[in-house]
């Protein structure tokens, strides 16, 4: 069985905090799930958000932007890809090892193909990092960046957010697997890319729905079973209400129905409903929404529900 973990961004802080050794602290618990997997028999690919580690990187772009200039935000992508590949790859190591599992791990750094003719470049409206007061955010603004006024809270950038066409690199990460590799790849969604009219990939300033990110990858790779490892064990109808009921084993249409009528958030729940509905409609065998502690029973146990919220074909 192949599987595509998708851990949250949160996944890579303790409590909040992004500290270096918090961030060390988060990846050890987070790969102590996944090495369990792996001790089971299951081939694993590992994809993370990175939105507090990219947020980290826009504050020293900000505090530096009168002296430097600043990192285009697909540079931070490739740094935060890159370093919690190296944090995430050490953890899961160190967990193999204790288990006697002798498999290997590999980073990708990974690109991912957007149109250039998306209508979020036009009308950017996905904002990033902290408000601002105006005279800070002008300098940001000098340097090409798009700033809002927010009212009382200040300015803040807003970068597109265009749809995820391809994985460019997921032959990589594919033969990475092929060959035994306990894989990471596409952090954040993938370093978003456009191909130019001479067909050269060059980077571009967005930010690419890392949850719809994950389930690209996984159908570009033949994943058996999709989880989105959030931070609650189910998604909820009602949420916050008296009224809330866990979601357990539902078909893919009964899913959208349910996102159709608005129980999901945008903003949370949602993308990650998206995201497993649209995996289960191109060909996936099951996909699953649930926290890290029961990402073991969803994918080698009973998929009956009963460890997280189930989504499978029609």
């Amino acid at each position: 069985m192949r599987t595509l973990v998708a851990l949250g961004g949160n996944a890579m802080t303790a409590d909040g905090r992004a500290r270096p050794e918090d961030q060390i602290a988060a990846a050890r618990t987070a790969m102590e799930s996944v090495a369990d997997l792996v001790a089971a028999g299951v081939d694993v690919v590992v994809t993370h958000g990175n939105g507090p580690q990219v947020g980290n990187l826009l504050v020293k772009n900000e505090l530096a932007a009168a002296v430097v200039p600043p990192v285009p935000l697909d540079w931070c992508g490739a740094q935060t890809q890159a370093t919690l590949g190296f944090v995430l790859m050490d953890a899961l190591d160190a967990s193999l090892a204790r288990r006697g599992v002798d498999r290997r791990s590999a980073a990708v750094v990974t690109r991912t193909l957007v149109d250039a003719d998306d209508a979020g470049f036009t009308t950017p409206t996905k904002p990033i990092g902290r408000y601002l007061p105006a005279e800070e955010a002008r300098h940001l603004v000098e340097h090409g960046e798009t700033w809002e006024d927010r009212g009382e809270k200040g300015w803040r950038r807003v970068v597109a957010s265009p749809e995820p066409l391809e994985v460019i690199d997921a032959p990589a990460v594919h033969a990475l697997v092929e060959a035994g590799f306990v894989v990471i790849a596409n952090g954040g969604g993938g370093i978003p890319v456009v191909r130019r009219d001479d067909g050269v990939l060059a980077g571009v300033e967005a930010v690419i729905d890392k949850d719809l990110g994950a389930a690209l990858l996984a159908r570009s790779i033949a994943v058996d079973v999709l989880v989105i490892a959030t931070d609650v064990p189910r998604a909820v109808l009602h949420f916050g209400t008296p009224e809330a009921t866990p979601v357990g084993r539902v078909t893919v249409a009964e899913m959208r129905a349910l996102a159709r009528e608005g129980h999901f958030a945008s903003g949370s729940m949602g993308p990650k409903v998206d995201a497993v509905c649209r995996f289960v409609e191109d060909g996936g065998a099951r996909a699953v929404i649930t926290s890290l502690d029961n990402i073991v029973e969803a994918v080698t146990g009973s998929p009956t529900g009963s460890a997280g919220t189930v989504v499978v074909p029609s």
